[in-house]
């Protein structure tokens, strides 16, 4: 049995997954397998999703989710399909729509991993996979339009020669809601196609023109806003205008996860605490009443990203960190709050340099200072940090990772997970040549191995008190620590090689 469907919306397994109900181990996705098999390790990372008699996920992407409802409230028959059951669709559709993160691996955290391993990301062959599926090619041959949209569609124009295998018809690039639903007339009416469409900022839809997500998303992640005031050159999301939902739209799709019979979710902003801000100064208000109403729906709930200045700022301007997480441990039904946080650097001069209001309000000379003391904040109320760092930065010295991996030795006592990440091109930096910057200096070697054992240190302090707790998780949590134990062996072995090495 299937639906008629003009629409196909898919993408490949690394992000049709909720990876156990647990957002930030898809971060393991973005690697190779080591150290075991990769079906183990995709089992780990991004084990399926289970899906109803159509083929239709449970849970399915949140931009994927926002631009199925914008298709849909215009009038077109469409649906997003698990990749494992768009064949039977693909015989009557008239267009496949693709979205990613990350669709080639060009992206911070995958690029690294390739960088280091030498070895291609899992993610990047999942989806590659996919659109060599003979059900996609025969698609293809039959006249079917490819589409291409969601963040990581620039990553198309650098292997142009996939979208030429492919047969890709149209990239968007930007906030696709409006233009997803202009391609479809032209789709429908026999129009040609623009080969590729940029969606700036003064065509972003504005928030009465995002519609509500009409299936449940990945981990329950809602939007509360759109936009960021801080303007980091390295950033695409600075690009875009500041717009935040009002509270009666978040409860709309928190509505819509809970009927689905989702109990845990991710308030998703590039900063969580600039909701209803005043400009880049956090306020108690509107932050305290999001909480209380996630709080209604959802048993446990996670943050996308905050920035470690409105942390520090937010804690003791109005002691606003103890009183959001006095919200949500308040039910005993969670004893954490993960969140992603952006480190970038240790140093004051790359700090000034490319991210100058990364410190607002406080001063840029006192940057270290502030991730110190975001950190200690956290620690203290049991929040705990995925922290990015970027690394082979436009201009970066010696002395540049030298402050960082000095910071990385103040963060020490801090429960967290630390992420080195090679430099990708986004933001207003986005044109400089960088592909042939993913080399490893001495000093970046000197910064993983440092990071490495402060992960472990924690990975397993978590595993033993916070994470994936309960029967339900065990294999997965053995599994993991199995994991960890290998690490260790050869991050052993690799040092003793290294150490050798200088002796001779």
């Amino acid at each position: 049995m299937s639906l008629d469907l003009d629409f196909v919306l898919t993408t490949d397994r690394c992000l049709m997954t909720n990876h156990h109900g647990k957002e930030f181990i898809g971060f393991m996705a973005t690697g190779p397998a080591v150290g075991m098999p990769e079906p183990v390790w995709k089992w780990m990372a991004c084990p399926k999703m289970k899906v109803d008699e159509h083929g239709r996920p449970w849970q399915a992407p949140y931009g994927m989710r926002k631009v199925e409802a914008a298709l849909q409230d215009a009038g077109f028959k469409a649906a997003i399909i698990d990749p494992d059951h768009i064949g039977k669709y693909l015989k009557n559709a008239k267009a496949l729509m693709f979205s990613h993160h990350d669709y080639f691996a060009f992206g911070p955290p995958s690029s690294t991993w390739w960088a280091i391993t030498k070895k291609e990301p899992v993610n990047y062959k999942s989806f590659v996979s996919l659109i060599r599926r003979p059900e996609v090619r025969e698609a293809k041959a039959r006249g079917v339009k490819i589409v291409a949209g969601g963040p990581g569609v620039w990553q198309w124009l650098w292997r142009t020669d996939l979208a030429e295998e492919v047969g890709l018809d149209t990239i968007i690039d930007g906030e696709g809601e409006k233009a997803v639903v202009e391609i479809a007339k032209k789709i429908i009416e026999g129009e040609p196609l623009p080969s590729y469409v940029y969606v700036g900022a003064e065509d972003a839809p504005s928030v009465d023109e995002i519609p509500v997500i009409k299936g449940a998303s990945v981990n329950g992640l809602i939007e509360i806003m759109r936009g960021c005031a801080r303007s980091c050159r390295f950033c695409s999301v600075t690009l875009r205008p500041t717009r935040y939902y009002p509270l009666d739209k978040i409860e709309q799709e928190l509505m819509v996860n809970y009927r689905a019979g989702v109990r845990h979710g991710v308030i998703h902003s590039d900063d969580v605490l600039f909701y209803g801000a005043s400009g880049i100064y956090p306020r108690p208000e509107p932050l305290i009443k999001l909480h209380k109403l996630v709080k209604k729906y959802y048993k446990t709930i996670a943050w996308s990203h905050a920035s470690l200045a409105a942390i520090k700022y937010a804690e003791e301007k109005y002691g606003l960190i103890s009183k959001i997480t006095e919200i949500v441990y308040e039910d005993g039904n969670q004893n954490y709050l993960g969140v992603e946080v952006g480190i970038e650097t240790g140093s004051v001069r790359l700090a000034k340099e490319i991210m100058p209001a990364k410190s607002s309000p406080f001063k840029p000379e006192d940057y270290p200072q502030i991730v110190e003391d975001a950190f200690r904040i956290m620690h203290e109320h049991h929040i705990i940090p995925a922290g990015t760092m970027i690394i082979n930065l436009p201009d970066e010295r010696e002395d540049d990772v030298r402050a960082t991996i000095e910071l990385v030795d103040r963060l020490k006592d801090y429960r967290s997970i630390l992420v080195p990440m090679m430099f990708v091109p986004l933001g207003y930096l986005k044109n400089r040549d960088w592909v042939d910057r993913l080399k490893l200096k001495e000093s970046h070697v000197e910064l993983y191995k440092k990071v490495f054992w402060h992960n472990v240190r924690w990975a397993e302090d978590m595993l033993s008190t916070f994470y994936l707790r309960g029967p339900l998780y065990a294999p997965l949590r053995m599994t993991l620590k199995l994991f960890l134990r290998y690490a260790k062996r050869q991050m052993k072995r690799i040092e003793a090689y290294l150490e050798s090495k200088m002796k001779q």
